[in-house]
Protein backbone atom coordinates (compact mmCIF):
# COMPACT_ATOMS: atom_id res chain seq x y z
CA UNK A 1 0.00 0.00 0.00
CA UNK A 2 0.85 4.13 -0.23
CA UNK A 3 1.46 5.43 3.01
CA UNK A 4 1.64 8.93 3.24
CA UNK A 5 3.43 10.62 5.96
CA UNK A 6 2.26 13.89 7.54
CA UNK A 7 4.72 15.74 10.24
CA UNK A 8 6.16 19.06 11.27
CA UNK A 9 9.59 19.52 10.71
CA UNK A 10 11.42 21.95 14.07
CA UNK A 11 14.11 23.27 11.21
CA UNK A 12 11.07 24.57 8.83
CA UNK A 13 9.93 26.38 12.15
CA UNK A 14 13.19 27.48 13.04
CA UNK A 15 14.23 28.96 9.94
CA UNK A 16 10.80 31.14 10.22
CA UNK A 17 12.37 32.41 13.58
CA UNK A 18 10.04 30.65 16.19
CA UNK A 19 12.42 29.66 19.16
CA UNK A 20 13.66 26.17 20.27
CA UNK A 21 11.51 26.18 23.11
CA UNK A 22 8.58 26.68 20.90
CA UNK A 23 9.37 24.20 18.37
CA UNK A 24 9.94 21.64 20.62
CA UNK A 25 7.07 18.91 19.57
CA UNK A 26 8.15 19.10 16.30
CA UNK A 27 10.24 16.91 14.99
CA UNK A 28 13.28 16.60 13.75
CA UNK A 29 14.22 15.58 9.92
CA UNK A 30 15.96 12.25 10.95
CA UNK A 31 12.71 11.26 12.65
CA UNK A 32 10.87 11.52 9.36
CA UNK A 33 14.05 9.69 7.60
CA UNK A 34 14.06 6.77 10.02
CA UNK A 35 9.90 6.34 10.00
CA UNK A 36 10.06 6.50 6.32
CA UNK A 37 12.71 4.05 5.86
CA UNK A 38 10.71 1.72 8.35
CA UNK A 39 7.71 1.82 6.32
CA UNK A 40 9.32 1.09 3.11
CA UNK A 41 11.43 -1.67 5.14
CA UNK A 42 7.88 -3.30 5.87
CA UNK A 43 6.81 -3.24 1.77
CA UNK A 44 5.21 -0.04 1.58
CA UNK A 45 5.71 3.23 -0.86
CA UNK A 46 5.88 6.40 0.84
CA UNK A 47 4.87 9.81 0.15
CA UNK A 48 6.07 12.77 1.95
CA UNK A 49 2.83 15.13 2.17
CA UNK A 50 4.40 17.50 5.24
CA UNK A 51 2.52 19.83 7.28
CA UNK A 52 -1.53 20.42 7.62
CA UNK A 53 -1.28 23.40 5.26
CA UNK A 54 0.63 20.59 2.59
CA UNK A 55 -2.05 18.18 3.57
CA UNK A 56 -5.15 20.44 2.52
CA UNK A 57 -2.85 21.64 -0.69
CA UNK A 58 -2.88 17.74 -1.70
CA UNK A 59 -6.40 17.01 -0.19
CA UNK A 60 -7.99 19.79 -2.97
CA UNK A 61 -6.24 18.02 -5.57
CA UNK A 62 -7.75 14.83 -4.97
CA UNK A 63 -4.69 12.94 -3.77
CA UNK A 64 -5.80 9.98 -1.57
CA UNK A 65 -3.00 7.48 0.34
CA UNK A 66 -4.17 4.06 1.55
CA UNK A 67 -2.83 4.56 4.85
CA UNK A 68 -1.47 8.06 6.24
CA UNK A 69 1.15 7.87 9.24
CA UNK A 70 0.04 10.98 10.80
CA UNK A 71 2.80 12.68 13.49
CA UNK A 72 1.68 16.00 13.16
CA UNK A 73 1.72 17.79 16.45
CA UNK A 74 0.74 21.95 15.20
CA UNK A 75 1.93 24.80 16.57
CA UNK A 76 -1.19 26.76 17.83
CA UNK A 77 -4.68 26.14 19.56
CA UNK A 78 -5.68 23.59 21.82
CA UNK A 79 -6.76 21.60 18.79
CA UNK A 80 -3.90 21.31 17.31
CA UNK A 81 -2.68 17.88 17.24
CA UNK A 82 -6.68 17.00 16.06
CA UNK A 83 -6.72 18.58 12.87
CA UNK A 84 -4.71 16.64 10.44
CA UNK A 85 -6.94 13.41 11.48
CA UNK A 86 -10.12 15.64 11.59
CA UNK A 87 -9.51 16.73 7.83
CA UNK A 88 -8.33 13.16 6.75
CA UNK A 89 -11.66 12.12 8.59
CA UNK A 90 -13.62 14.65 6.51
CA UNK A 91 -12.04 12.97 3.10
CA UNK A 92 -12.19 9.07 4.80
CA UNK A 93 -8.54 8.34 4.43
CA UNK A 94 -7.04 6.40 7.14
CA UNK A 95 -4.31 7.17 9.25
CA UNK A 96 -2.58 5.91 12.16
CA UNK A 97 -2.70 7.10 16.30
CA UNK A 98 -5.42 8.43 17.62
CA UNK A 99 -9.13 10.40 16.47
CA UNK A 100 -9.56 14.31 16.85
CA UNK A 101 -11.38 13.79 20.12
CA UNK A 102 -8.80 12.11 21.59
CA UNK A 103 -5.97 14.37 20.63
CA UNK A 104 -8.14 16.90 21.46
CA UNK A 105 -8.88 15.35 25.08
CA UNK A 106 -5.76 14.60 25.88
CA UNK A 107 -3.86 17.70 25.07
CA UNK A 108 -6.40 19.55 27.27
CA UNK A 109 -4.56 18.38 30.67
CA UNK A 110 -7.63 19.10 33.15
CA UNK A 111 -10.01 17.44 30.71
CA UNK A 112 -8.18 14.40 30.58
CA UNK A 113 -7.87 14.33 33.99
CA UNK A 114 -11.85 14.58 34.54
CA UNK A 115 -12.43 12.27 32.04
CA UNK A 116 -9.39 9.62 34.10
CA UNK A 117 -11.14 10.36 37.69
CA UNK A 118 -14.14 9.74 36.28
CA UNK A 119 -12.75 6.11 35.35
CA UNK A 120 -11.78 5.48 38.44
CA UNK A 121 -8.09 5.79 37.67
CA UNK A 122 -6.18 7.78 40.19
CA UNK A 123 -4.95 11.62 39.49
CA UNK A 124 -3.98 13.98 41.64
CA UNK A 125 -6.31 16.87 42.45
CA UNK A 126 -5.85 19.73 40.25
CA UNK A 127 -7.28 22.97 39.65
CA UNK A 128 -7.39 25.38 36.30
CA UNK A 129 -6.33 29.11 36.64
CA UNK A 130 -7.51 31.15 33.57
CA UNK A 131 -6.56 34.33 35.32
CA UNK A 132 -4.93 35.47 37.87
CA UNK A 133 -7.30 36.38 40.27
CA UNK A 134 -7.93 32.24 40.02
CA UNK A 135 -5.53 31.70 42.16
CA UNK A 136 -7.55 32.80 45.22
CA UNK A 137 -9.86 29.96 44.88
CA UNK A 138 -6.91 27.10 44.87
CA UNK A 139 -7.88 24.45 47.43
CA UNK A 140 -5.48 22.00 47.23
CA UNK A 141 -2.47 20.95 49.86
CA UNK A 142 0.86 22.25 49.51
CA UNK A 143 3.14 21.73 47.66
CA UNK A 144 1.83 21.94 44.22
CA UNK A 145 2.76 22.01 41.10
CA UNK A 146 2.40 24.04 38.32
CA UNK A 147 2.58 23.79 34.42
CA UNK A 148 0.53 25.18 31.53
CA UNK A 149 -2.57 23.40 30.36
CA UNK A 150 -1.60 22.53 26.90
CA UNK A 151 1.63 21.76 26.11
CA UNK A 152 4.27 18.77 26.27
CA UNK A 153 7.92 17.92 26.30
CA UNK A 154 8.19 19.83 29.17
CA UNK A 155 7.73 23.08 28.25
CA UNK A 156 6.71 25.44 30.81
CA UNK A 157 8.20 23.52 33.66
CA UNK A 158 11.32 24.27 35.63
CA UNK A 159 12.46 24.75 39.42
CA UNK A 160 9.57 26.62 39.87
CA UNK A 161 7.05 25.25 39.28
CA UNK A 162 6.93 23.15 42.56
CA UNK A 163 5.40 25.68 44.44
CA UNK A 164 5.45 25.45 48.45
CA UNK A 165 3.26 28.55 49.28
CA UNK A 166 0.31 30.98 48.07
CA UNK A 167 2.75 34.03 46.89
CA UNK A 168 4.88 31.51 45.04
CA UNK A 169 1.42 30.08 43.33
CA UNK A 170 0.64 33.70 42.40
CA UNK A 171 3.92 34.51 41.19
CA UNK A 172 4.28 31.23 38.61
CA UNK A 173 0.68 30.95 37.31
CA UNK A 174 1.21 34.83 36.50
CA UNK A 175 4.43 34.41 35.08
CA UNK A 176 2.96 30.89 32.59
CA UNK A 177 -0.24 32.74 32.24
CA UNK A 178 2.10 35.76 30.51
CA UNK A 179 5.17 33.42 28.28
CA UNK A 180 2.14 30.90 27.24
CA UNK A 181 -1.38 32.82 27.11
CA UNK A 182 -3.59 29.58 27.81
CA UNK A 183 -4.27 28.35 30.82
CA UNK A 184 -2.24 27.06 33.81
CA UNK A 185 -3.00 23.33 35.38
CA UNK A 186 -2.12 23.40 38.93
CA UNK A 187 -2.29 19.83 40.72
CA UNK A 188 -1.16 18.30 44.23
CA UNK A 189 2.38 17.59 44.13
CA UNK A 190 3.47 13.80 43.68
CA UNK A 191 6.62 12.98 46.04
CA UNK A 192 7.37 9.55 44.82
CA UNK A 193 9.03 8.13 41.86
CA UNK A 194 8.62 8.61 38.12
CA UNK A 195 7.39 6.56 35.37
CA UNK A 196 6.68 6.35 31.82
CA UNK A 197 4.62 3.18 29.93
CA UNK A 198 4.90 2.64 26.54
CA UNK A 199 1.91 0.99 24.93
CA UNK A 200 1.23 -0.59 21.50
CA UNK A 201 -2.45 -1.51 20.32
CA UNK A 202 -5.87 -0.26 20.64
CA UNK A 203 -8.80 -1.34 22.90
CA UNK A 204 -8.76 -4.78 24.10
CA UNK A 205 -5.34 -5.45 21.55
CA UNK A 206 -3.20 -2.78 23.74
CA UNK A 207 -0.55 -3.74 25.46
CA UNK A 208 1.87 -2.11 27.85
CA UNK A 209 5.71 -3.28 26.18
CA UNK A 210 7.78 -1.74 29.16
CA UNK A 211 7.63 0.25 32.13
CA UNK A 212 10.76 2.91 32.44
CA UNK A 213 11.42 4.89 35.37
CA UNK A 214 12.85 8.56 34.81
CA UNK A 215 15.61 9.16 37.28
CA UNK A 216 16.79 12.81 37.81
CA UNK A 217 20.62 12.85 38.19
CA UNK A 218 22.47 15.21 40.92
CA UNK A 219 22.91 17.92 38.00
CA UNK A 220 19.36 18.05 36.66
CA UNK A 221 16.47 20.37 37.43
CA UNK A 222 14.99 18.60 40.86
CA UNK A 223 11.40 17.70 40.96
CA UNK A 224 10.46 17.30 37.32
CA UNK A 225 10.98 15.61 33.83
CA UNK A 226 11.23 19.27 32.60
CA UNK A 227 11.61 20.72 29.44
CA UNK A 228 16.09 21.09 30.43
CA UNK A 229 16.29 17.59 31.72
CA UNK A 230 14.26 16.14 28.51
CA UNK A 231 16.69 18.46 25.79
CA UNK A 232 19.85 17.53 27.96
CA UNK A 233 18.46 14.34 28.64
CA UNK A 234 21.96 12.40 28.09
CA UNK A 235 24.02 14.46 30.85
CA UNK A 236 20.54 14.74 33.46
CA UNK A 237 18.62 11.62 33.00
CA UNK A 238 19.33 7.97 33.39
CA UNK A 239 16.84 5.69 32.04
CA UNK A 240 15.72 1.82 33.66
CA UNK A 241 12.94 -0.40 33.24
CA UNK A 242 10.69 -0.70 36.31
CA UNK A 243 11.25 -4.45 36.76
CA UNK A 244 10.11 -4.31 40.53
CA UNK A 245 7.24 -5.06 42.44
CA UNK A 246 5.70 -1.69 41.37
CA UNK A 247 5.86 -2.54 37.27
CA UNK A 248 2.53 -4.01 37.48
CA UNK A 249 0.54 -1.47 38.86
CA UNK A 250 1.85 0.81 36.17
CA UNK A 251 1.19 -1.58 33.96
CA UNK A 252 -2.69 -1.52 35.01
CA UNK A 253 -2.98 2.36 35.43
CA UNK A 254 -1.76 2.59 32.43
CA UNK A 255 -3.89 0.63 30.53
CA UNK A 256 -6.81 1.76 31.93
CA UNK A 257 -6.87 4.93 31.16
CA UNK A 258 -5.49 4.34 27.11
CA UNK A 259 -8.25 2.25 27.23
CA UNK A 260 -10.80 4.31 28.70
CA UNK A 261 -9.63 7.64 26.87
CA UNK A 262 -10.04 5.50 23.23
CA UNK A 263 -5.79 6.27 22.53
CA UNK A 264 -5.36 4.00 19.48
CA UNK A 265 -1.67 2.18 17.61
CA UNK A 266 0.70 3.62 20.21
CA UNK A 267 1.75 5.88 22.82
CA UNK A 268 2.99 6.82 26.42
CA UNK A 269 1.37 7.23 29.74
CA UNK A 270 2.82 9.09 32.39
CA UNK A 271 2.95 8.32 36.03
CA UNK A 272 4.38 9.34 39.13
CA UNK A 273 4.16 7.89 43.00
CA UNK A 274 1.73 9.66 44.96
CA UNK A 275 2.04 10.28 49.04
CA UNK A 276 0.33 7.57 49.65
CA UNK A 277 2.88 5.00 47.60
CA UNK A 278 -0.31 4.32 45.05
CA UNK A 279 0.91 4.96 41.21
CA UNK A 280 -0.89 8.33 39.53
CA UNK A 281 -1.92 9.53 36.20
CA UNK A 282 -0.03 12.39 35.29
CA UNK A 283 -0.63 12.79 31.71
CA UNK A 284 -1.66 10.51 28.69
CA UNK A 285 0.65 11.37 25.01
CA UNK A 286 -1.31 9.53 22.40
CA UNK A 287 1.35 11.14 19.82
CA UNK A 288 4.55 10.13 21.02
CA UNK A 289 7.89 11.34 19.81
CA UNK A 290 9.52 8.80 17.13
CA UNK A 291 13.16 9.64 17.60
CA UNK A 292 14.61 6.07 17.25
CA UNK A 293 17.21 7.55 19.88
CA UNK A 294 15.91 9.99 21.70
CA UNK A 295 12.06 9.57 22.40
CA UNK A 296 10.86 7.75 25.12
CA UNK A 297 8.58 5.24 23.49
CA UNK A 298 11.34 3.78 20.99
CA UNK A 299 13.75 4.08 24.84
CA UNK A 300 11.50 1.78 26.40
CA UNK A 301 11.07 -0.42 23.10
CA UNK A 302 14.89 -1.37 22.83
CA UNK A 303 15.04 -1.47 26.03
CA UNK A 304 12.80 -4.63 26.15
CA UNK A 305 14.12 -5.89 23.06
CA UNK A 306 11.85 -4.41 20.29
CA UNK A 307 13.80 -2.46 17.75
CA UNK A 308 12.19 0.67 15.71
CA UNK A 309 11.28 -0.87 12.59
CA UNK A 310 9.68 -3.53 14.82
CA UNK A 311 7.71 -0.66 16.94
CA UNK A 312 6.86 1.07 13.34
CA UNK A 313 5.00 -2.47 11.68
CA UNK A 314 3.20 -3.06 14.89
CA UNK A 315 1.83 0.38 14.62
CA UNK A 316 0.90 0.23 11.04
CA UNK A 317 -0.71 -3.34 11.70
CA UNK A 318 -2.28 -1.95 14.31
CA UNK A 319 -3.92 1.16 12.31
CA UNK A 320 -4.82 -1.50 9.55
CA UNK A 321 -6.57 -3.85 11.76
CA UNK A 322 -8.68 -0.99 12.55
CA UNK A 323 -8.99 0.13 8.97
CA UNK A 324 -10.09 -3.52 8.06
CA UNK A 325 -12.54 -4.00 11.10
Amino acid sequence: MTVGLTYDLRSEYLARGYSEEETAELDRDDTVAAIEEAVRRAGHATDRIGSAGALAERLAKNHRWDLVFNICEGLHGLGREALVPAMLDAHRIPYTFSDPAVLALSLHKALTKRVVRDLGVPTPDFAVVEKPEDVDGVRLAYPLFAKPLAEGTGKGIGPASKIATPAELREVCAALLKRFRQPVLVEEFLPGREFTAGIVGTGAEAEVVGVMEVILNKNAEADAYSYVNKEECDDRVVYRLADDGIGPECRAVSLKAWRGLGARDAGRVDLRVARDGKVSFIEVNPLAGLHPQHSDLPIICTMVGVTFQQLIERILASATRRVRG
